[in-house]
């Protein structure tokens, strides 16, 4: 496994060093959207909505968006600049009894494990919290986001829950709940009766996954009655993008300008004004997709000269 955080827990004086872990993993069948004529993977790329240019991951920012419509930009340095104690501590803050949480209130689920020479510390309150039958109340912000947390021990290993805060509990507004319906007495009992009859110790390894089953049989079967597809190698070519995009900045400045834009055809094909034609070389057929990357420029100075 992989630590996903770093930090401390902290009891009282004590500081324990951990690693956090994902509890869980997903099993679910994996698919990717595909063009179902060709079996071709359907790509997307992170455009502007302004300029209609390609974003570099590392240019993105979270924008908060004000009720006139206004934008308030925060970068990753405004994020890490946020004063939250819980980013690198585990603060214990409170003891309860596991009861008293509701399950509704559980996200999701962590191990710890003690880093370095924090074993001594880890165990004693392992050791502590079992003793006392009870879980402990904590903080921790994971991806710069504040969570209440519950800490327990389960198989020897700190697992720790995070929780959702009271206001993201949605309140349960259904109209029959100011009914005044009962349940009749002979049915009750039958209900009860059924509960009692179908009554065991919980034991998830006797449950199956029938929707995981089924889909692996229709996969098994399409493979073996060649229903299978072998989407057509293309080769990546990681100016494409920027020149789609260049592409599309020069037809709205030429139109901007006044003039009709060329057709698409003639932008990926024909040589710019004033600028021979290159004949890509037989061993390369991708240079031929390439080659407007190098030619728009050309256009451009023509269509400014134009201007």
């Amino acid at each position: 496994m992989r630590s996903i955080w770093k930090g401390a827990v902290s009891f009282g004086l004590v500081s324990i060093a951990v690693k956090l872990y994902s509890a869980t993993e997903d099993h679910d069948v994996k698919f990717h959207q595909v063009h179902k004529t060709d079996g071709g993977r359907v790509k997307y790329r992170r455009v502007c909505s302004v300029d209609g240019e390609e974003i570099e991951y590392r240019d993105i920012a979270k924008g908060f968006e004000l009720p006139n419509g206004e934008l308030v930009v925060l970068t990753d340095a405004d994020m890490e600049e946020l004063p939250l104690g819980s980013t690198h501590e585990i603060e214990v803050l409170q003891f309860v009894e596991q009861a008293e949480i509701d399950p509704i209130h559980f996200e999701k689920t962590y191990y710890l494990e003690p880093e370095g020479t924090a074993t001594r510390p880890y165990v004693l309150l392992r050791t502590a919290l079992e003793n006392a039958g009870q879980v402990a109340i904590t903080k921790i912000a994971i991806r710069q986001r504040e969570s209440l947390a519950a800490l327990r021990v389960r198989d020897g290993v700190l697992v720790l829950h995070t929780m959702r805060w009271p206001d993201e509990i949605r309140a349960p507004e259904f109209g029959f709940l100011d009914e005044d319906v009962a349940a009749k007495p002979a049915e009750l009992k039958m209900a009860e009766s059924l509960i009692s009859t179908m009554s065991g110790e919980f034991d998830p390894s006797v449950f199956t996954d029938d929707y995981k089953d089924a889909m692996a049989k229709l996969l098994e079967a399409k493979q073996a009655g060649g229903e299978v597809v072998r989407p057509e190698e293309v080769e990546e070519d990681e100016d494409d993008g920027s020149v789609v995009d260049l592409m599309s900045a020069l037809r709205r400045s030429v139109e901007k300008a006044g003039k009709k834009a060329p057709a698409d055809d003639a932008d990926v094909d024909a040589p710019a004004q004033g600028s021979p034609a290159k004949k890509a070389p037989a061993k390369k057929a991708a240079a031929k997709k390439a080659a407007p990357a190098k030619k728009t420029p050309a256009k451009k100075a023509a269509a400014s000269k134009s201007a």
